[in-house]
């Protein structure tokens, strides 16, 4: 299986990248992204583009890959809607309308968050605007599309959010992290398990399209 990862320098996105690297079966992986990982890897193959807003520079080097995980995004916390409908909506709809166009056979995997609004109604702007994203997805030419829907997320093997205040607060209640996940698997998973459910559905699909805490969990 080939994959592109976008977003794989946040913290779900290393946990994929990770992921994707130690499994046997993904022969290649593509990051796309506006900083490079850090990671060596012979299966790793990395773009640096700056304009999210527009593929055609590298169109040519994105097709032949069979999924996408999409895992780019940010918080709203103070985020006017309109920049976070475009920073989350119209980048996320931007790089799947142009994988579709060139990789039909593709299977896209999005990461979006538990308490998304499918309705697009609800009185929470982010988690319209997400839902919003989620369903227009949903009817783009994919061969297979599906929506991640994580709560809490441990960071394992190193990986670390880019957001400060999180990793502190992670840091300090790093010990409950595997005793919450044994006990909540309905609201805590890993990073690990992030990617190992990615790559499963992607290489054998899923029945529901919508994937929320306990799904991610039983992969």
């Amino acid at each position: 299986m080939r994959v592109i990862i976008f977003g794989a320098t946040g913290m779900v996105g290393q946990g994929v990248l990770r992921e994707c690297l130690v499994d046997a079966g993904v022969e290649r992986v593509l990051v796309v992204g506006r900083s490079p990982t850090g990671v060596q890897n012979a299966k790793l193959t990395e773009i640096i583009h700056n304009d999210f807003t527009d593929y055609s520079a590298i169109e040519g080097q994105l097709t032949g890959f069979d999924a996408c995980f999409f895992c780019l995004g940010v918080s709203s916390i103070g985020m006017s809607e309109e920049r976070y409908r475009h920073l989350t909506y119209d980048i996320t709809l931007t790089a799947a309308t142009t994988l579709a166009r060139l990789n039909p056979q593709m299977t896209f995997t999005y990461v979006t968050g538990a308490g998304t609004d499918s309705t697009e109604q609800g009185s929470r702007m982010w988690a319209r605007v997400k839902g919003k994203t989620e369903n227009d997805l949903l009817k783009l030419p994919f061969k297979a599309a599906y929506m991640f829907r994580p709560g809490a997320i441990q960071p394992l093997h190193g990986t670390r959010s880019k957001t400060a205040w999180v990793q502190a607060v992670y840091d300090v209640t790093w010990p409950l992290w595997s005793v919450l996940r044994r006990i909540s698997p309905a609201l805590v998973t890993s990073t690990e398990q992030m990617g190992r459910a990615m790559i499963h559905v992607a290489r054998v699909g899923y029945p529901k399209k919508v994937l929320e805490m306990r799904d991610i969990n039983s992969l």
